[in-house]
Order: structure tokens, then sequence, then C-alpha cells
């Protein structure tokens, strides 16, 4: 993720940012780099290494009519939550700006 945005931007309010590493390896790198502390101090969640919510799991399901900028490899109709809920796909550095700014933002 580009952290770049978060250390010096918080988290719009009406925008949820959760983080969820893929396994404890990279949850155990992330936080020896400090990447947890950027993430949090900027309202994020980091979540334990799951799929969650990319599943449609827990942490983050979507529900009617939500929207989600997604650093994920798959998007179909109801791949994380509710059906009627909108998921859009995108690299780290969009992702992050874009919960900063409240809306989908090109970081350039």
């Amino acid at each position: 993720m580009h952290l770049k945005y978060l250390r010096v931007k918080r988290v719009h309010e009406d925008v949820r940012l959760i983080v969820t590493p893929a396994t404890q390896r990279i949850l155990k790198e992330a936080y020896r780099l400090g990447y947890m502390d950027i993430i949090i101090d900027a309202g994020g969640v980091v979540s334990n290494p799951t799929c969650g919510a990319c599943l449609g799991g827990y942490m983050g399901v979507l529900g009617d009519g939500e929207k989600a900028i997604s650093t994920t490899n798959r998007n179909f109709i109801g791949r994380m939550g509710s059906r009627s809920s909108e998921v859009y796909l995108a690299n780290s550095a969009v992702a992050a700006i874009s919960a900063i700014t409240g809306y989908i933002t090109d970081p350039r």
C-alpha cells in the first residue's frame, strides 16, 4: 500500500479503510516496518490475515448500495456482500488516496 498518503492525512469520515494482510508472515513484516502504526494513526483498521471481506465473509462486508475500492484480484456481483453493492478494483495508490478523499481519486 502507498502509505505516503496516509502518513500525512486521515481517512475520510465517511470511509472505512480496512487492511487485511494475506498471511501471518506479511502481517509480521508490516508490523516490523511500522506500516500498521501508519494505517491505524490515519484512522484505518488492520484485520487478522484472512480472505475476509474479499470473499463476502466478514469484517468489511458491503451492505445494500455501499461502494468499495478493493485491491483484490476478483470482482463479481455479490463477491463482497450485498448483490446491490459496487466493487471497484484498483492498485494500492488509488485505494489509499481514495480513502482520504472519500471518492475514487487518481493519485497523480
